[in-house]
């Protein structure tokens, strides 16, 4: 079983090396482990990626290591990571460990659980951390250090592999490791992922007009995550749309009272308003300074 293995000696397989991917496998360099395999599509990358010493090698054919992996890691958009471990069912090593990186998880995880049966233990993952661009060009070996990673397990799941799971990301950089119910975990990501690259987005197609020469830090700093993986981005909205409709409503009736305040010249109702944002805003930053 896994529980009487060490990272040192495992031989774990990243499935797509893109930005995540990459930064996964760049990670796993400083801690021994017996090799570090990458399968993708892209033969340059994993050329460069051997080059480079990232990883121990890398496969167009994941037939190849899947049979001589302890553990995989998904690092696919969601719909094609249920696609590949569909098709290479057959290839994984009995008592394998598949964990993934997508940013949705109840539906991830239900299609997955259907494929998997006994015989290997798919538990969900969600890195909290990432950066603007996408592709291995943008990899970085400390983009993790002092993240959140979150894991949603399920009755299904073994103790003992999720408690590898997080051990390897604590392992690789991350500070705290939350487990969440996988729909739970889809309905904070709602508001505090999704609604603010659609935001974000939204901020920046309603006017366009001089704001090259004139945006304040205050208007990069809100439209930071417009910079954006659009295909990625649209098939996580879509497939969380119920949550995110919630939270969009939601906001519209935030903006609503802003504009009633501003169009009836409710100075009293915009004071109001402001304080609840700044006190709100400040108690999250208390929160983050004591770990809470």
């Amino acid at each position: 079983m896994f529980n009487h293995l060490e990272i040192a000696n495992c031989n774990i397989t990243i499935v797509g090396l893109g930005l995540i991917g990459g930064s996964m496998a760049m990670a796993l360099q400083g801690l021994n482990c017996a090799n570090v395999w990458a399968v993708d599509i892209n033969e340059n990358v994993l050329h460069d990626a051997e080059k480079s010493k990232i990883i121990s090698k890398g496969y167009l054919d994941p037939g190849i290591p899947l049979p001589k992996s302890d553990i995989v890691i998904m690092c696919l958009y969601p719909d094609l990571t249920v696609k590949f471990i569909k098709d290479n069912i057959c290839k994984f090593r009995t008592g394998t460990i598949i964990t993934d990186t997508a940013g949705i998880k109840s539906k991830l995880i239900n299609e997955i659980t259907a494929i998997v049966g006994n015989d290997l233990d798919f538990i969900g993952g969600h890195p909290m951390a990432g950066r603007e661009g996408s592709g291995y060009a943008q990899a970085a070996e400390n983009m993790f250090k002092g993240a959140s990673y979150i894991i949603t397990p399920t009755p299904k799941n073994r103790e003992e592999n999720i408690l590898a799971v997080e051990k390897l990301v604590r392992a690789i950089g991350f500070k705290e490791v939350v487990r969440l119910d996988p729909q739970v975990h889809d309905q904070i990501i709602a508001y505090t992922s999704h609604l603010p690259h659609i935001i974000a987005s939204a901020l920046i197609n309603c006017n366009q007009n001089h704001t090259r020469l004139i945006a304040a830090g205050s208007f990069k700093d809100a439209t930071r995550v417009a910079i954006i993986n659009s295909k990625l981005w649209s098939e996580l909205i879509l497939s969380n749309r119920i949550n995110i409709l919630r939270q969009i409503d939601g906001f519209i009736n935030s903006l609503a009272d802003f504009r009633n305040a501003i169009a009836n010249n409710d100075a009293q109702s915009l004071i109001t308003q402001l304080e609840q944002g700044r006190k709100g805003k400040e108690a999250l930053m208390r929160d983050e300074k004591t770990g809470n």
